[in-house]
């Protein structure tokens, strides 16, 4: 909901705001730290997956098929060392044909569709300790994953990886693989279906991990409708995609080589780039930040190089003493404009502006929206509950020079249920550049 707007013209009750390169905004300070993920995976439930990095070494098997620790799923796992949550839409799982296997009067299926289902085995065995019964044993490679103790077929119940169904005394069984499980297509259409799952989500940065141009020219006009038209302030990284000349896009040109001497491609370091956009606060610039794990960059550019990629809009990485960091945290904006200045291409300042608008929109909606009287005592109220967002913005170094007095304005709007905000806000960027003039006598 909300959006931008250029006469007060609207429809729908809401928060309406307008960035130029002097901007506006409200609210009480989000927390961040959610990145969203279309991903083909082979397990999983259908749509959205969330991903917490609290329990994510607990849950992961059951929710994506993989442990924590395991190397398929390394990008997962680097994502989550830097944000609270990761939702995944699981891209493949329409479509997708789940593993079975009939022992006996036992038939196993797959809990899911995908190629991960063709790992799982089961075995059945006489219980030494308990005549007539079986111990079922399901396992997912070598791994022992659920065992149960019963009589008869249907006696068995779901586990976290396979549905049993049939009737009638068991058998022993040795153990048996799962077979026939296929991974869905996984086409453009399913990244369509992935932005419009996302849309009814909260989350902050956007990754799309991808070479296609037609998807991330996809992802590009979604990030711009949801940032200009629907008032969600989020950001998109995506890799060498410079092209898409937007505040709200991010485009990686290189990837890295880690410490155990493996090449991450962008399109799988997208992950991480985004997860660390996504955890850093308003008032905290990537600009040389380390990527964790990374001891050289692949492929490697030269000094004109970097300053190229630079100025076309792209973050790139570079190597220093054994690191591997971030030249400048910056997006794809490189077309300026008076609405638009340079400060837009910062995504320190992106973030700030961002959290102004998202969080006086969540303030509004939930201590405002039909409930206050749009009178001088109702527009007073407000204002104060601005100031006092904006100055804890100023108190932890995100803006500056804000002047209650001077800088904010709540006004009548043109409608009886409308208000119309001015603010004036500095954003404060981090120190990346010293000149240093030295005179030898």
């Amino acid at each position: 909901m909300g959006g931008t707007w250029t006469t007060q013209n609207k429809v729908l009750p809401d928060v309406y705001i307008n960035f130029k390169s002097e901007a506006q905004a409200l609210g009480k300070l989000g927390e961040r730290g959610i990145l969203a993920v279309p991903a083909h995976l082979p397990w999983g439930k259908e749509g959205v997956t969330t991903l917490e990095a609290s329990t994510f070494m607990q849950n992961s098997l059951a929710a994506i098929g993989f442990h924590a620790v395991d190397p398929r799923i390394r990008h997962i796992a680097a994502a989550l060392s830097h944000v609270n949550k990761v939702l995944i839409y699981r891209l493949g799982a329409n479509g997708a044909v789940k593993a079975s296997v009939v022992s006996g009067s036992l038939t196993a299926t797959a809990k899911y569709g995908g190629s991960r289902g063709n790992d799982l085995k089961i075995s059945i065995q006489s219980n030494i300790d308990m005549l007539g019964f079986f111990n079922v044993i399901t396992y997912l490679d070598q791994e022992e994953v659920d065992i149960q103790t019963v009589e008869k077929a249907e006696n068995l119940v779901s586990n976290d990886f396979v549905d049993f169904s049939g009737t009638g005394v068991l058998t022993d069984a040795a153990v048996t693989s799962l077979e026939g499980g296929a991974d869905g297509s996984g086409g453009s259409g399913e990244y369509t279906a992935a932005l419009a799952a996302f849309e009814a989500e909260e989350f902050d940065v956007l990754a799309v991990p991808t070479e296609d141009s037609v998807i991330k020219s996809l992802a590009t006009a979604y990030t711009k409708r949801l940032r200009e038209n629907e008032g969600k302030k989020i950001q998109t990284v995506l890799c060498n995609y410079p092209e898409a000349d937007h505040e709200g896009v991010i485009s990686l040109k290189n990837g890295v080589v880690t410490a155990d001497g493996l090449t991450v491609e962008p399109t799988y370091l997208v992950w991480e780039i985004a997860a660390m956009e996504a955890g850093a606060n308003i008032n905290q610039s990537l600009t040389y930040g380390v990527i964790p794990n990374a001891v050289d960059v692949s492929p490697k550019y030269t000094k004109t190089e970097l300053v190229q990629a630079i100025s076309n809009g792209e973050i790139v990485l570079t190597a220093d003493n054994g690191q591997v960091r971030i030249v400048q945290d910056i997006n794809t904006l490189k077309t300026f404009t008076m609405d638009r200045g340079k400060p837009f291409s910062k995504n320190r300042i992106i973030r700030t502006l961002d959290a102004i608008a998202n969080d006086i929109s969540r303030v509004f909606k939930q201590h405002f929206l039909g409930k206050v009287s749009n009178d001088a005592d109702g527009r007073n109220l407000f204002k104060a509950e601005a100031v006092s967002y904006l100055e804890s913005l100023q108190d932890m170094g995100a803006i500056q020079n804000f002047d209650s007095q001077k800088d904010i304005e709540v006004l009548p709007g043109k409608d009886s249920d409308s208000i119309g905000i001015n603010l004036w806000i500095q954003a404060v960027d981090s120190v990346e550049k010293i000149y240093i003039s030295v005179t030898v006598r």
